[in-house]
C-alpha cells in the first residue's frame, strides 16, 4: 500500500514525459495496432477456414505456435534484422501473439455451428457467403468474442516489451524502477497494466452483452 501511495502520489508521475497519462496513451497505441493488425488478418481466415473446412493445418500451427512463441525472443531477433527507430519491432512480436487466439475460435466457432442449422440455411436458399454470415456467424458470434478478448489482454499485458527497445508505455515504469532498484514505481507499473488488462475484459463483457443476440448467449 505504501508502494501505491508513493506512485501515484508522486507529482513527477502526473506531468513531463514520464507522466502516467502519456504512459497509458503509448501503451494502448501499440496495443491497438497490434490487435487490430491480427484481428484484420485472423478473422477473415478463421472465416473462411472454419466455411470451407480447407486449411485447418494452419489452425492447428497457430494454436501450436501461440504454446510456444517466445516473445521477447522475437523482439529480440526483429531488432537485429530491422533495428530500432521504429514500432515494427514491438508489432511484429505482438501482431504473431494476438493471431493465434482469435484465429483459432474464429475457426472453432464457425466449425462448430450446428450442421442442422448449415443445413436449414442451404435449405432456405441462402449460397455460399450468405450462409457464412447471416446463418453461421451470428451463432458463432460468442466465441470470436472470447477470441478477441483473449487476444486483447494477451497484448495489453504484453506490451510492456516495448520498453526493452527504447519505446514508452506502461512497461517503462517497470525496466526503469528495476534498473534504479524503485519498486514503488515497479509496483505501480505493474498495477497500471493489470487495470488496463481488467478495463479490456470488462469492455468485452459489456460488448458481448449489446452485440450478441440474447438467445445464442443463453444457448452458450
Amino acid at each position: 500500500m505504501n508502494w501505491l501511495i508513493e506512485f501515484f502520489g508522486s507529482a513527477e508521475y502526473w506531468s513531463g514525459d514520464d507522466a502516467i497519462p502519456l504512459r497509458l496513451l503509448q501503451h494502448l497505441e501499440y496495443s491497438f495496432l497490434a490487435f487490430a493488425v491480427a484481428a484484420l488478418i485472423a478473422i477473415p481466415l478463421g472465416l473462411l477456414i472454419g466455411h470451407t473446412g480447407r486449411g485447418a493445418v494452419i489452425v492447428v500451427v497457430s494454436a501450436n505456435a501461440a504454446r510456444a512463441l517466445p516473445t521477447l525472443g522475437l523482439l529480440v531477433l526483429v531488432v537485429l534484422l530491422i533495428g530500432v527507430g521504429t514500432l515494427w519491432p514491438v508489432l511484429i512480436p505482438l501482431i504473431a501473439l494476438a493471431i493465434p487466439p482469435i484465429l483459432v475460435n474464429t475457426y472453432e466457432g464457425i466449425r462448430g455451428a450446428d450442421p442442422d442449422l448449415r443445413d436449414a440455411a442451404y435449405g432456405m436458399g441462402l449460397r455460399g457467403s450468405q450462409v457464412l454470415f447471416r446463418a453461421l456467424l451470428p451463432v458463432a458470434l460468442p466465441l470470436i468474442l472470447l477470441g478477441l478478448r483473449l487476444s486483447a489482454i494477451t497484448v495489453v499485458a504484453t506490451a510492456t516489451v516495448a520498453a526493452y527497445v527504447g519505446l514508452g508505455g506502461l512497461g517503462r515504469y517497470i525496466i526503469d524502477g528495476l534498473a534504479t532498484k524503485n519498486y514503488a514505481e515497479v509496483f505501480g507499473g505493474a498495477v497500471l497494466v493489470v487495470l488496463l488488462a481488467l478495463a479490456v475484459q470488462t469492455g468485452f463483457t459489456l460488448l458481448n452483452r449489446v452485440i450478441v443476440s440474447p438467445g445464442v448467449r443463453q444457448v452458450r
